[in-house]
Parts: structure tokens; C-alpha cells; sequence
């Protein structure tokens, strides 16, 4: 777009049949569509052509073993998905513009295979690829990697910093004109223009180079998530997009200019890295018609399988009566800071516990709630504010939420002015407004 005027970004977080605990039960939803190609094409289909800069495919390496409250286990749809990285790999066959990013785990992975998956991904795709970086915290994840208990909070992070430097060091292993394929002097590249990376730290002992020519977008774009205060030095250090989940306006300006000071504090330009709020739409033509469409999601969701989401951090809530509030001791582990916010927000509020398995059943990001317009008004002031560069789009149930939004509310902010009618150019970097980045050896 040739104005220069800041313009909103958008991602379509596809997580196997929607955000609510429950969505396997709309009618609209086809409960084994968490493996089917079909299903995840549909709903990369719908988002690019309503112009959304990713599909983002959230991932975790377990399933809960234990079934907390008893009985919840087998009620939860989020027990089979897809390899995000295969399936974006497919994904990429099928689609032309639209960014595709995944989560990939600092904690059990190893370098040199997030490097190289991202890498190739990059290229299959001509310069769409983005890694979100995050760190594992579930036990259950730890024993499928030769663990008997999790790595502790530091240790996590700590890894996670040296984690992503061996990947950006990897990606740089070879500079872009390196493959001169010069089929007269017989050399397929230039023995100058290769790096060995060769990289001795506390976690990793990686020498390189990569099996992968510099990708067309100069390296796959690095998305984060996390709002520890290791976690926001993670996101200051590295990258180049963050996922956040504030509740309120205030909290998303001061969760934005927190992330930007921290990108200035690594020696960043505060534009470097954009601040995608995640958040469920929920809209109707009227607000009477978008209530009774948040009541009727509420209305699905089974309140052992919303009991078992937090059950890690505050146990068997089961003990407690439904449709009583919850007592004032029920305490705050902190463990993870959005399912703490919530518990809190749940006391503070005198919630039952029906209550609180409804908020936390939907997926406990914001839900923005109201008619097209309202919800257009609502997402163009946290933008105009400073609470966001865009939104990281989470549908309650899939494909028909995600239609919903291309439909009805990208229309109207494209009819603002703060949305593309067209994508800028073919790489995710381009599309993000995101500057090359150049290689350590330029």
C-alpha cells in the first residue's frame, strides 16, 4: 500500500477446531477435523481472502495425563492435532500471500531441527514463514523428552535465549549470493560466502552451517508470547511480533510500551517488533443478536472440560458447587499469569463457579463483544491508542468464527482505511511492514 499510513495487522490463530473448550459440539463444527487437511485449508482459504497477514497454528507437545476433575479428560477436543510444521508445509501449496507461523518449543527441541524446518518452510513458501518461539511449562511435555519433571522457570528462559541465538546464527550461514552455481570454474558456491557457525554456550554446542541457502526473506520472521518479566526480555531481544493477551485498553497500551521499551533497551527501534493483542470476536448485525450468540457458545461448554484448563494451577475445582461463588481462599499460584488474572478477576467479582467455567471455556483472551460495528470501533480505538499494531484473531469454533470476521468486520475496517484491501507484497516480512534483516557477516 503506497499511502505510508499505519496500517492494522491481523493473524488467524488456528488451533484445531476453535478457542472454546467445548467448540467440537456446534453444530457447524465437524469434531474430527483436527487431522483433516481439508479443514485447515478452509479456514487458510478464508483468511486470505479477506487479506490476513497469518495463520498461526499454537502447539504443545502432550496431552494431559491426568484427568483433572475426573471425567473432563475424554470431554476435551485438544487431545489430536496436526505437526504444525508439516501442515503448514501443505498449507503452503495452497495459498499465495498469507503468512504461515507455528510454535516451536525452545525447551525440547534442538536448534539446528527449528532452523532447518523453518528454513525449508520459508522457501517452499517464497518468504512466509514465521516461528513462534515460546518455552514449554507443562509436565506432561517434560516426560515425552526423557524427563522425569520440568525444567525450572530460569532455566527455561536461559535456554530459550541461547536456544534462539543458535537459530539466527544458523540462519545466517550463508550470505544471499553465496550459490553462484558457476558451471564453467565448476564451483556450486562461494567457499567465502558460507559461515560456521561453530557455537559453544552453557546449553548448546552447535558448529553449522545450516543445510539452507538464505531464505528469501532473509530469515523467517520470530513471533513470541509470554508475559513474564523473562519472558518480555525474550520478546525485547528477539522478536519481531508478540502475542500478548491484555483485557482492557489501559493494559494493552502499557503491555505495548513495555515490549517497545524493552526492544530499545537490546538496541532495537521500537518499530521493529509489532504488538498483536489476542482476541475472540464475537459480533451479530445487532448487539442483541451478538449476546445471544456469546450465550449460546457459553451454553456448550462443559464445565469439567473448562474446570481441567486451570486445574494445573489451582486443582479439583469439582469440590466446589456450580452455581455457589467461589470461596475467597481458593489462593493464586502464579504460575501462569493469564490463568491467575482470571482467578483473580473471578474473586474480586464474587463469580460462581459456572461462572468462571464459562470465561475460562471460551479460552480467557479477550472477547470483544458486540455489533460489527461496535467491534470494528473497538479494535480501531485499541489501534489508534497505542493498545495494538493488529490482533492475533482467536475463533470460538472453526471455520464458521473465522467466517464471521472476514465477512463481516474486516469490511469494515477495511472501509476505514486501517486495513489492506490488497497485500503489500509477497513475503510475511513485507506484508508485517517488517525490515530485510542483514546478516551478521554483511
Amino acid at each position: 500500500m503506497a499511502t505510508g499510513k499505519r496500517q492494522m495487522k491481523l493473524g488467524a490463530s488456528i488451533r484445531g477446531l476453535g478457542y472454546n473448550a467445548s467448540a467440537w459440539r456446534h453444530p457447524d463444527v465437524d469434531p474430527g477435523a483436527s487431522e483433516s487437511f481439508a479443514h485447515f485449508a478452509e479456514c487458510a482459504r478464508i483468511a486470505e481472502a479477506a487479506k490476513f497477514d497469518t495463520v498461526f497454528f499454537a502447539d504443545g507437545l502432550a496431552i494431559r495425563a491426568a484427568d483433572e476433575p475426573k471425567g473432563s479428560l475424554c470431554r476435551s477436543h485438544e487431545n489430536v492435532e496436526l505437526e504444525p510444521v508439516t501442515l503448514l508445509s501443505a498449507l503452503s501449496v495452497v495459498t499465495k500471500n498469507i503468512g504461515l507461523v507455528a510454535t516451536a518449543s525452545t525447551s525440547y527441541n534442538e536448534p539446528y531441527h527449528v532452523a532447518r524446518k523453518y528454513a525449508s518452510l520459508d522457501h517452499l513458501s517464497g518468504g512466509r514463514a514465521g516461528w513462534n518461539a515460546v518455552t514449554s511449562w507443562s509436565e506432561q511435555e517434560a516426560w515425552n523428552f526423557n524427563r522425569d519433571e520440568h525444567y525450572g522457570k530460569d532455566e527455561r528462559y536461559d535456554r530459550a535465549n541461547e536456544f534462539i541465538e543458535v537459530v539466527l546464527g544458523l540462519w545466517d550461514s550463508w550470505d544471499a549470493d553465496a550459490f553462484i552455481h558457476d558451471v564453467e570454474g565448476g564451483r556450486f558456491y562461494d567457499p567465502e560466502k558460507m559461515h560456521v557457525l561453530d557455537f559453544k554456550g552453557r546449553y548448546f554446542k552447535v558448529r553449522g552451517p545450516l543445510t539452507s541457502s538464505r531464505t528469501p526473506q532473509g530469515r523467517p520472521v520470530i513471533f513470541q508470547a509470554g508475559a513474564s518479566d523473562k519472558g518480555l526480555d525474550l520478546a525485547g531481544r528477539f522478536a519481531d511480533a508478540v502475542y500478548m493477551a491484555p483485557h482492557t485498553l489501559d493494559a494493552a497500551i502499557k503491555g505495548r510500551s513495555v515490549i517497545r521499551e524493552r526492544a530499545a533497551a537490546f538496541g532495537r527501534s521500537m518499530d521493529d517488533v509489532k504488538i498483536l493483542p489476542g482476541a475472540q470476536l464475537v459480533g451479530g448485525r445487532t448487539r442483541g443478536q451478538a449476546e445471544d450468540k456469546l450465550e449460546y457458545l457459553k451454553s456448550l461448554i462443559d464445565p469439567l472440560s473448562a474446570m481441567a484448563r486451570i486445574a494445573a494451577q489451582f486443582g479439583d475445582l469439582s469440590v466446589y458447587d456450580l452455581d455457589s461463588p467461589l470461596p475467597d481462599d481458593l489462593g493464586d499460584s502464579g504460575k501462569i499469569t493469564v490463568s491467575s488474572n482470571m482467578i483473580r478477576k473471578a474473586l474480586e467479582n464474587r463469580w460462581t463457579l459456572r461462572k468462571l467455567c464459562q470465561e475460562v471455556g471460551m479460552g480467557q483472551q479477550l472477547v470483544i463483544l458486540g455489533s460489527y460495528d461496535e467491534i470494528a470501533d473497538t479494535m480501531q480505538e485499541w489501534f489508534d491508542k497505542g493498545g495494538a499494531d493488529g490482533f492475533n484473531v482467536m475463533p470460538s469454533y472453526l471455520p464458521g468464527g473465522l467466517a464471521d470476521v472476514a465477512e463481516h468486520i474486516v469490511p469494515r475496517l477495511q472501509d476505514r482505511g486501517v486495513f489492506r484491501k490488497e497485500y503489500e507484497g509477497s513475503t510475511l516480512r513485507e506484508n508485517l511492514g517488517l525490515a530485510r534483516p542483514a546478516s551478521r557477516y554483511a
